[in-house]
């Protein structure tokens, strides 16, 4: 086949001739596939290779591939590459210099680099970073339009998220999981009676300093004989049933920051720390708060002074007997919850703005607040009620839900990679 390549031709004219030499041919690049409306260029293709084969060079202990059979791997993956950037470009996705750095930071902190040695360390390996940065920008992007279109084609159904909680694997999968520290004082196994008792006073001292402010974790990398001393007696993430039988009996009953013991075993004396929890009775149990209240609004006819006056009046209407719902009714500018009296219903924390939350979590139950001033005017607030809305059973589905759609996730998406492939066209041409 005819190759096909992009010219540059340089006419020099040289000092101190009264001719001009024959144009001088220069090959810049060349074009390797053409795929829809875009095309594979050469330079791609090598910069690519490079990197594979900087990366193979490094991880792989065996034979490389030769650059023949990389390069045939590698046009395939560009061809697609570049059928899903043409879509991603269609539908308008736009990588800001901002999510691009961000996912850079992301990359180099996975391999325990800052940004700036990732970098050094990518143009040690010969690669431009600034190509770097251009592949990483189309990855993004490409992972952009592939978890768009997945959500399209993978559905759950409820049965099929019911079934797996109800499975072996889906109980694991769903269950919380504790990050335990553990202080252990060990008992020899001939220790006599004043030992064992001498042993267990040394623990209940470390347990009363660390009641008392001192550090958990460095108390442990200093008096601890457990494997984890040196990390500050930090077992890490761990779900009940990979937690030793005392340890699982107690951590679901624990609060976080809680410290238990001194907790005798064969062993010798624990003291543990609930250092976070995590799951679904972690984080399905959300602290809800009852509120109402007035607002009042400066205006074009109400001065900033006098909106200020007026709410002090109407709290102190309140404060002295009058009904609250009735001043709400008649003088709250907050039209959606003015005429319910003001009441703003069961809310999760983070639902209103910052000064307003402040104001909610400080008040007591039944008792009128101060007037305050937000970015919408001047409030006064009362607290009706507070519970905590237990969403555990509802965490767990959407646990469950996220399992399964990726689990499909890899395989519907290798069906729609193919399915691209076959639609779109291309020509491949010689390399």
């Amino acid at each position: 086949m005819k190759q096909h390549r992009i010219l540059i031709a340089l006419f020099i004219a040289l000092m101190g001739f009264g001719t001009q030499s024959q144009a001088a041919l220069v090959i810049l690049d060349r074009i390797i596939a053409v795929v829809d409306e875009d095309v594979v260029m050469e330079s791609q293709l090598n910069q690519r290779l490079n990197s594979v084969k900087a990366q193979l060079t490094e991880n792989q202990r065996g034979q490389i591939p030769s650059d023949e059979e990389l390069k045939a791997q590698l046009i395939e993956r560009l061809i697609v590459e570049s059928v899903q950037i043409q879509m991603a470009d269609r539908a308008g996705v736009r990588i800001s210099d901002e999510e691009l750095n961000e996912s850079m930071t992301a990359i180099a902190a996975q391999n325990k680099l800052t940004l700036q040695q990732f970098r050094q360390a990518v143009e040690r390996d010969g690669i431009p970073y600034a190509e770097m940065r251009d592949q990483i920008r189309r990855e993004v992007k490409i992972n952009r339009v592939q978890q768009g279109i997945m959500r399209t084609r993978i559905n759950i159904s409820e049965q099929e998220i019911k079934d797996f909680l109800a499975s072996e694997l889906g109980e694991v999968i769903t269950a919380d999981e504790y990050r335990l520290a553990h202080i252990l004082l060990s008992t020899p196994n001939d220790a006599s009676q004043a030992q064992i008792s001498n042993i267990m006073k040394n623990a209940q001292d470390l347990k009363n300093q660390v009641d008392n402010g001192a550090d958990f974790q460095s108390l442990a990398i200093e008096k601890s004989t457990g494997q984890n001393a040196l990390n500050g007696g930090d077992l890490g993430w761990r779900k009940v049933v990979q937690l030793p039988t005392m340890f699982a009996d107690i951590a679901p009953e624990m609060n976080e920051g809680e410290l238990r013991g001194p907790i005798q075993s064969g062993s010798g004396f624990h003291l543990i720390k609930l250092l976070e929890k995590r799951g679904a009775k972690a984080e399905g149990q959300v602290p809800q708060t009852q509120v109402k209240h007035v607002l009042i609004q400066p205006s074009e006819i109400r001065t900033h002074q006098e909106a200020l006056d007026l709410a002090e009046s109407l709290r102190q209407e309140v404060a002295d007997g009058r009904d609250f719902d009735e001043i709400a009714k008649l003088f709250s500018d907050d039209p959606g919850s003015a005429l319910s009296g003001g009441d703003l219903g069961w809310n999760r924390a983070g639902t209103f703005v910052p000064v307003f939350e402040q104001q909610m979590q400080d008040s007591d139950i039944g008792r009128l607040s101060q007037v305050f001033e937000s970015q919408h005017g001047f409030h006064f607030l009362e607290v009706t009620g507070r519970r905590i809305e237990d969403f555990s059973e509802r965490f767990k589905e959407s646990q469950a839900e996220n399992y399964l759609r990726n689990q499909k996730f890899d395989e519907e998406l290798e069906n729609w990679i193919r399915e691209l492939r076959e639609d779109a066209f291309v020509e491949i041409r010689e390399t």
